[in-house]
């Protein structure tokens, strides 16, 4: 039987009708035949998305050969663990429980000067002079902390920063009677304070400094509610006006009285602690080895007329000497 002729899409021409059929026949047989269907939809170029699944099948086979290849890593034990940090702790000396305390607390300890007129002295009698400790300093030009030619330095003590304005808790029998009180803080920075109240049964100051620096950090307090004998301690202050000076103890007992040598004020329910103080100390705080404020250092017992540390120091507990200020109980 004979196949039918497949045709281009070419126009074909149109067709004479009185042409004769033998030409028709002779035009179809010039035009080439097709190949078969299977033949052309074999030899058409493979699409590009089945080259990059081939090259990603590659990639990957690459990938788990190496993998395999690859030598196992150990894995890192608690024993490794330990044994890193104990070598670390081998080659680093850590600072002390004290040194922390004293390092988060010193930002707001501040030195404490009080200065009075001479004309309040004249009638007073002269008594004898103490032999200082170290030399005196020569006046510096522009620093407030010099007393003036009508006034003379009554005393040195402590406080401390309990807000970040500039309120400051010292000791009472610091700045009494002042008429000039000057504070220097940590960072050298020299200002006049006014004292905004007192509590004198627990001999107490409150001194807002009229002057800050500008990052000024206000202490830590911490509630005495669980503070027991035995617990580390450290006082930080300036001792015959040397410092900051920090000295280390333990609390050595609560709710204890002490009356003053001239008999004149009998206090109650203070801290009793053997870190060193002296006079300089006064208003200074007693600080936890978390640097947080328990107490403010306000006196020392020595039966002697010495007036120096013997190993028993007192501290007003913070609850009551926070309230001076008004600031809320723990």
């Amino acid at each position: 039987m004979r196949r039918p002729a497949l045709y281009s899409r070419s126009a074909r021409p149109l067709r004479d009708p009185q042409g004769d059929a033998s030409d028709s026949h002779r035009a179809a047989a010039a035009v080439p035949p097709a190949p078969p269907l299977a033949v052309r939809r074999w030899s058409a170029p493979a699409p590009r998305t089945l080259w990059t699944a081939i090259a990603v099948l590659a990639l990957l086979l690459c990938l788990s050969l190496g993998l395999a290849l690859r030598p196992g890593q150990r894995r890192i034990t608690q024993n490794d663990i330990n044994a890193a940090v104990l070598k670390t702790l081998e080659n680093t000396v850590l600072p002390s429980a004290q040194a922390r305390a004293a390092d988060t607390i010193r930002p707001s300890v501040v030195r404490v000067v009080s200065f009075v007129k001479k004309s309040r002295l004249k009638d007073s009698k002269p008594g004898p002079t103490p032999r200082p400790t170290t030399p005196p300093a020569a006046p510096v030009p522009g620093k407030v902390a010099q007393p003036a030619d009508d006034e003379v330095e009554q005393g040195v003590g402590t406080g401390v920063v309990i807000v970040d304005k500039g309120t400051i808790l010292t000791n009472l029998h610091v700045v009494r009677g002042a008429d000039r009180i000057v504070v220097t803080f940590a960072d050298g920075l020299e200002a006049t304070a006014s004292i905004t109240g007192m509590q004198a049964e627990n001999d107490m100051a409150v001194l807002q400094a009229h002057q800050i620096p500008d990052d000024l950090t206000a202490a830590t307090l911490r509630s005495t509610a669980r503070l027991a004998p035995g617990e580390q301690v450290v006082a930080v202050g300036f001792p015959f006006g040397i410092g900051p000076s920090v000295s280390a103890g333990v609390v050595s007992g609560l709710k204890r009285a002490f009356r003053s040598p001239e008999g004149k004020q009998e206090m109650s329910n203070l801290i009793q602690f053997d870190a060193a103080a002296n006079p300089g100390n006064s208003g200074g705080p007693l600080v936890t080895m978390d640097g947080e404020v328990v107490g403010i250092v306000t006196a020392i017992l020595n039966p002697t007329s010495a007036r120096t540390f013997i190993g028993i120091g007192f501290a007003v507990p913070i609850e009551n000497a926070a309230s001076a200020a008004g600031l809320p109980p723990f």
